[in-house]
């Protein structure tokens, strides 16, 4: 299995395609796996595409993960963790796969990881692509929260050796903020790179924060149907145009 060994533990990953690197963050929070992309063989299939698959087939080298302690991967978690742990290992795994620009798209979670890469490594993203992006429910405050309350629960069964006052720590380092968690308002105002944005409707991917990151981001492109099985060419259409347009 292709692992990146990281300082406390290792990062599953797979590579599809070839051509410009396109780092793909999947949905599922803190349950965030690869897997989320593809379509279940039994059952009813994804409102999104599965974009290892698109974009391989469109001409980017496309990089996808499970991040830290979801699906085959596996590290600490520890009291000083939050959004630039992740980013630590997204930077790690593309200097792994030698791409030193790239896209980013993001699926739920994944929305806040692609913003955080952006902030911390600017020069190295050249895009971004915000897909049903999470965020603070006006209505709905302790969501994420409660959420984090069952993930280190789950988290404690698997292994109990884990420090519980640690995975506190952690949540309130994700999820104590405002807006996406990771970033504020004044970065998303200036955000240096050009972004497009497929609006989320629920508690967990908020009207009103996808309303809001519309207001904030500059030249933000907006794709308002882009959600199940009647939308999924158009889905496919405007966002491989986007990311093709920004290719260097």
């Amino acid at each position: 299995m292709p692992m990146l060994k990281r300082p406390d533990g290792e990062i599953y990953y797979e590579a599809f395609g070839k051509g410009f690197p396109v780092l793909l963050f999947a949905p599922g929070g803190l349950r965030s796996r690869l897997e989320m992309w593809h379509h279940p063989a039994n059952g009813p299939r994804r409102t999104w595409c599965d974009w290892t698959e698109v974009l391989a087939a469109e001409g980017f080298h496309v990089i996808a993960m499970d991040q830290r302690n979801a699906g085959r991967s596996r590290t600490a978690i520890e009291a000083h963790h939050g959004w630039d742990t992740y980013t630590a290992d997204h930077l790690a795994l593309m200097d792994h796969v030698g791409a030193e620009r790239f896209h980013v798209l993001g699926g739920c979670i994944g929305g806040s990881y692609c913003l955080n890469a952006i902030r911390l490594a600017p020069s190295r993203v050249v895009s971004a692509v915000l897909q049903n992006p999470i965020g603070l429910h006006p209505e709905h405050p302790d969501y994420f929260p409660q959420s984090h309350i069952e993930w280190s629960a789950e988290q404690r069964a698997e292994r109990p050796s884990l420090d519980p006052d640690a995975l506190a720590a952690f949540g309130r380092n994700m999820w104590d903020h405002d807006l996406v968690f990771c970033a504020d308002r004044a970065f998303c105002r200036a955000c240096p790179v050009p972004t497009m944005l497929l609006p989320g409707t629920d508690i967990p991917h908020p009207a009103a924060t996808s309303a809001e990151l519309e207001a904030l981001l500059p030249g933000v492109e907006v794709v308002r149907e882009w959600r199940g099985p009647d939308h999924m060419d158009k889905q496919r259409e405007r966002v491989v145009s986007f990311l093709k347009r920004h290719t260097p």
